[in-house]
């Protein structure tokens, strides 16, 4: 069985208005400043959403309230004269805003392009399952990458503004962890999220079919085991066609999230490459999600089979 390629955005123009949004954790002001001249830089219009600055009253780790939060996405999605909404930066508070958002409105309003990782992959699995629309897994604003490496804000450019230039990736990092070549749809992104977005009304029914990217941070080796072997019991991972590793930051010993990696997914029967470089490292690479591809694990390769913007 293979998955549906997703609606793709058009790509970006200079001149583009494009809306910097905070769905999940607080944005320190002068991270989210220095992002927005990033943008400007490009010859983007960039405009931060009214609560993007906010933090919730009860709960610090809240980028302002849940309805605030589901506000700012959903008016600058159905603003006509926003082109791109990029997330600000990750944390936790997506998945308790998903709910507040008028799915048929965002439908109305036609295909955009989402940009964030992390947090947001409850987020971007909800513009799969509900407007079957790609996103773009990819740093975002006020984030560490986006701000301290160049080539991180590179290959974000160029995915962005040339896709047809950033259709093979083989980062240097990359091996070869189970050998094979494999064709799909990209779908993923951090492990924890996937796990937590079983059973809830925006979680499709499983990966049968498609390339699944997979990183995360700060889960110790036993937290990565116990959601992987969850996403293992629910069928979840049952068809997939082919793996791709990211970064493991903060989440222990590096032979030992291998090792877990190895035993919970090298018996699925499918290439595996690791060490893909995206994810939460201090450097990351954009990869489209909803966009057919292939995967040569051990040439160390994903080839997009087309631009991931129109």
């Amino acid at each position: 069985m293979t998955a549906p390629a997703l609606t793709r955005p058009r790509r970006l123009r200079p001149g583009d208005r494009v809306a910097v949004v905070a769905t999940s954790g607080p944005v320190p002001p002068e991270r989210l400043a220095a992002g927005l001249d990033v943008l400007r830089g490009w010859g983007l219009d960039p405009v931060a959403a009214p609560h993007t600055a906010d933090r919730h009253p009860d709960f610090g780790y809240l980028a302002g309230t849940d309805e605030d939060r589901a506000r700012d996405l959903q008016d600058a999605w159905c603003d006509p004269s926003v082109t791109a909404v990029l997330g600000a930066r990750g944390g936790y508070g997506a998945q308790r805003m998903v709910d507040e958002l008028d799915w048929d409105a965002m439908h109305a309003a036609g295909p955009k392009i989402f940009v964030g990782y992390s947090d947001t992959t409850a987020l971007q699995e909800a513009f799969a399952t509900r407007l079957g629309l790609a996103t773009v897994h990819g740093p975002m604003t006020a984030t560490a990458s986006f701000l301290d490496d160049a080539p991180t804000r590179e290959h974000l450019r160029q995915t962005l503004f040339a896709p047809e230039a950033a259709r093979t990736l083989r980062p240097a990092t990359a091996r070869t962890l189970v050998p094979g070549t494999a064709r799909g749809v990209t779908l993923g992104g951090c492990v924890t999220m996937l796990a937590a977005d079983l059973g809830t009304p925006h979680a499709r029914r499983g990966a049968a079919g498609g390339l699944l990217l997979l990183e995360d941070t700060e889960q110790s080796p036993y937290q990565l085991d116990r959601n992987l072997t969850q996403l293992l019991r629910s069928g979840w991972l049952a068809g997939v066609a082919g793996i791709v590793l990211g970064s493991w930051a903060k989440c222990g010993p590096y032979e030992e999230v291998r090792a877990v990696l190895l035993d919970r997914l090298g018996g699925l029967g499918v290439p595996v490459v690791e060490e893909f470089g995206f994810g939460h490292g201090p450097s990351t690479l954009t990869l489209p999600l909803g966009v057919p591809a292939v995967l040569d694990a051990g040439a160390r390769t994903l080839t997009y089979a087309v631009p991931a913007l129109l």
